[in-house]
């Protein structure tokens, strides 16, 4: 992940991806040896999206959303930079794997309430894991069940970081962002700080609140300018108020409870996050691959630091050609910015009665008459790990040769959700 090359601002020299007739032939003469489907990682991309993330970050630290990358070699190389501190994972099944292939990470935030009977267990039994896994909470209910599971004189006190909803109550529009905590209001923070207090072997060390709606919706969607100026004004309203909300939280919850961190934002809000006082450090991941969600923001680009290649392997017609694969699909709503896009050859897409296909996918356009069985496609991917479910690895591509290659998760064996 290092290299001078990280922070350059030069041309497209230096940031090959700027000029897609070098970039994607590049990448397909450096692959040509290896079979389709097959994945690659510009190391020069990679670096430049670290160090734009740690820009954008101003200093605060940012915690590693592990769910966006799902392969441990990177995480282990963005850890080595100075300005990434600590993960914050999807499962606490992950959390564990991580923490014990990674002995040298002693901070680990489990990002999602957990129901794992057998994750509870390991924890609680397992003074060294109690220390470095915190778990995510927003009502007793999960507390109660952690105790049906190992009571608390029968185990390690457990870390618990409490998970503000960061959502806005907008008027008129009502509830904007994603349905996650129940906590919304200031004092309940602090009433249920108090009452993981008074519960025997639990510890309240932090407090998490991610604002979907700013870090997670584009503000410049290419071809939609409606949307932009919607999002915008929305987004310009939404922060403000939760920064106000967000800081008395903090101050409800430190009445009861010593934090140790205080984690917001994601890749799309760094700056408007940062910016925040009551913010000890960002949780951010979807911005190291940069699917192609994450190109339309106004006030940032990422480098197109992951894709994947499939073989045209039929012509149906002298309009068409088919390649095998194609539908991995990203979380969300269904829609055509779910699916992956076609980044070379340029003159394509995808069918609307047929879009990606799990086993085929027909494109169509002025450079389909063109290909040939055997040609490659190049596709991005829209958000973040989907890529890493249907890879057992990526190739590692530095300028126009592999110079290695990277296990997924998938690829260790591992499929945590």
């Amino acid at each position: 992940m290092r290299g001078p090359e990280a922070s350059s601002t030069g041309a497209a020299g230096a940031r090959p991806w700027l000029d897609p007739t070098v970039h994607w032939p590049a990448l397909t003469e450096a692959t040509r040896h290896l079979d389709a489907p097959l994945g690659a990682l510009h190391l020069g991309a990679l670096r430049w999206n670290a160090h734009e993330m740690l820009r954008r970050a101003a200093g605060t630290p940012i915690r590693i959303a592990t769910k966006s990358i799902r392969v441990r070699s990177v995480v282990e190389a963005l850890l080595a930079l100075p300005g990434y501190r600590g993960v914050l994972a999807y499962t606490l099944a992950e959390a564990i794997w991580l923490a014990e292939r990674m002995p040298r990470l002693d901070d680990l935030v489990v990002g999602y309430p957990t129901a794992e009977s057998a994750g509870i267990r390991r924890l609680a039994a397992d003074a060294d894991l109690a220390r470095r896994i915190t778990l995510m909470v927003d009502s007793p209910g999960q507390l109660d069940l952690v105790d049906s599971i190992v009571p608390p004189g029968r185990r390690e006190e457990l870390r618990v970081c409490l998970e503000l909803d960061a959502s806005w109550r907008a008027p008129v529009l009502g509830h904007l962002g994603v349905r996650r905590s129940p906590v919304h209001e200031p004092e309940h923070a602090g009433a249920l700080a108090a009452y993981v207090g008074g519960r025997p072997g639990f510890r309240v060390v932090g407090l998490m609140a991610y604002e979907a709606q700013v870090a997670g919706i584009a503000n410049a969607p290419s071809g939609r300018p409606v949307d932009g100026v919607v999002n915008r004004w929305m987004q310009s309203r939404s922060m403000p108020e939760l920064v106000e909300r967000r800081g008395r939280a903090v101050a409800a919850v430190r009445r009861h409870a010593d934090l140790e961190f205080v984690n917001g934002g994601g890749t799309g809000s760094l700056e408007a996050t940062a910016a925040d006082p009551a913010v000890t450090e960002l949780g951010a991941g979807s911005g190291i691959l940069a699917g192609h969600l994450f190109d339309g923001y106004a006030h940032f680009t990422p480098a197109p630091a992951a894709a994947f290649a499939l073989d045209v392997v039929r012509s149906p017609s002298p309009r068409h050609a088919t390649v095998l694969g194609g539908g991995w699909l990203a979380s969300g709503p269904h829609g055509a910015d779910r699916s992956p896009r076609i980044a070379w050859p340029e003159g394509l897409r995808m069918l609307a009665r047929e879009g990606a296909g799990e086993v085929q996918t027909p494109v169509t356009g002025r450079a389909a008459g063109r290909l040939r069985v055997g040609d490659r496609l190049w596709l991005r991917h829209a958000k973040s790990g989907e890529l890493a479910e249907h890879l057992n690895g990526f190739a590692v591509v530095d300028g126009d040769e592999v110079v290695g290659t990277v296990p997924t998760y998938r690829g260790e064996g591992m499929a945590f959700l």
